[in-house]
């Protein structure tokens, strides 16, 4: 007997917390849409970026940032450089691997990187620095 009166206050407790579910989940994809942040990504205005790993140890930024500045111009993160702030090894290797990445014509192998490079449809680029993109 105790066990059928159990049951039956959590079928009343997840039936009343189903509209409040139901309510947020609406109230979050309704503030998505509405945010001035949105893009929409198409087929016609995607782009792709190769950024590091925020995993990856700063060791392994370090020699992503060497490789690919020894084969491309890296000066956008040198100081008084677009991109050089904030002044981290994460960010400077995002950069300096897109930069690669773009320059070698966008292929998947150009971004691994030993597996700490990441390809993404979201274009990184914050405040003065844009992060270039070849069509």
């Amino acid at each position: 007997m105790a066990k059928q009166s159990y049951r039956r206050v959590l079928r009343r407790q997840a039936k009343s917390n189903m509209p409040k579910a139901h309510i947020s989940i609406c109230l979050i994809i309704s503030l998505y849409f509405s945010s001035e942040n949105f893009t929409r990504v198409n087929s016609q205005s995607q782009g792709h970026w190769c950024i590091a790993n925020h995993v990856m140890d700063n060791e392994r930024l370090q020699k992503n940032i060497d490789f690919a500045c020894s084969k491309i111009d890296c000066r956008i993160i040198m100081e008084g450089g677009s991109c050089y702030d904030p002044n981290t090894p994460l960010n400077h290797a995002s950069v300096a691997m897109n930069l690669y990445y773009q320059a070698q014509g966008r292929h998947q192998r150009d971004c691994y990187f030993e597996g700490s490079g990441l390809i993404t449809v979201i274009d990184p680029s914050y405040g003065c620095c844009k992060y270039q993109y070849r069509k």
